[in-house]
């Protein structure tokens, strides 16, 4: 009896202590599990946030056309176009070599209507219009000035329109209307007036800032035509196979080269983050292949 209660006590303890050995390495496991998914450093994973700006960004047309209430002439507007005074009007970078595009103006006329058609040439021969400014004069003499964009650049349907300009609302006017030989601009690929300022684009916020200060009293949007366009534009028809930034309607073979030589306005960045076009001041150590 004292042998039976002897081997029952000693396989009490021996259960005793293999239940506390258990419980005290499933602790130690717990623990070491624990510790292993504190110290796993947390995998930041990428989402893509893409950023635009498009080609039609850099030159306000809006802005373009308040800009016959100031300048004498033709000429007096591709100077004003291409300054760096402020308020700044043209930002334009197509082929985004990091340089601002220089605006061309060729007057053109017909019937009742003068025009200057806007374009700029990427190289040399390969020129893009932009748009074009029309001045006609109806049956009672009140003029009417319309701007349209280039539908490659701005879509189809970019206007803007002012009705009833007098001599004295637009400097240009006497100019328009006197007898003179239409201005074509002798400038163009590598070919600059002594005047003119090679610059960078700026950021479109600082864009945005500079040229809202342009008074644009009496220029409203439209989205169609207030009387038919005229047909005499020297640039009709010509586009650039060299345009890197973003169209509203590319042709064929602006869509082509576009899939090749993609815009660096559309960034890819890490979780949480974006970018897009730098400002001058950031993209100064860029580099490019291509010449405005």
């Amino acid at each position: 009896m004292s042998d039976l209660k002897n081997l029952l006590l000693g396989v009490g303890a021996f259960l005793f202590i293999l239940i506390a050995v258990n419980s005290c390495d499933n602790r130690r496991s717990q623990n070491l599990s624990h510790s292993y998914h504190e110290q796993q450093p947390v995998v930041n994973q990428s989402v893509n946030i893409i950023t635009t700006s498009e080609a039609q960004d850099g030159l306000d047309l809006q802005a373009v056309t308040a800009l016959l209430k100031t300048v004498k002439d033709a000429a007096g507007l591709e100077a004003r176009l291409n300054s760096t005074a402020e308020p700044r009007i043209n930002n334009l970078d197509l082929d985004e070599n990091d340089e601002i595009d220089y605006v061309k103006v060729d007057e053109y006329q017909e019937g009742k209507i003068t025009g200057f058609s806007l374009s700029t040439e990427l190289a040399e021969g390969d020129v893009q219009e932009l748009a074009t400014i029309e001045i006609s004069r109806d049956e009672n003499g009140q003029a009417q000035v319309q701007t349209q964009g280039n539908p490659q650049v701005y879509g189809n349907g970019h206007y803007y329109r002012h009705y009833g300009p007098s001599l004295t609302d637009y400097l240009i006017m006497g100019y328009i209307f006197s007898n003179h030989r239409p201005y074509s601009s002798p400038y163009g690929y590598n070919r600059y007036p002594s005047s003119y300022e090679r610059s960078k684009p700026v950021s479109q916020s600082a864009y945005q800032s500079s040229v809202g200060r342009v008074d644009k009293g009496g220029v409203t949007r439209a989205s169609s035509a207030a009387f038919p366009s005229s047909e005499a534009s020297p640039n009709k028809g010509r586009s650039s196979d060299r345009i890197k930034a973003p169209l509203k309607n590319p042709t064929a073979s602006q869509r082509a080269f576009q899939a090749n030589n993609p815009s660096r306005t559309i960034r890819r960045g890490g979780f949480g983050s974006s970018s897009s076009r730098p400002s001058s001041s950031a993209s100064s150590s860029s580099s490019s292949s291509s010449s405005s």
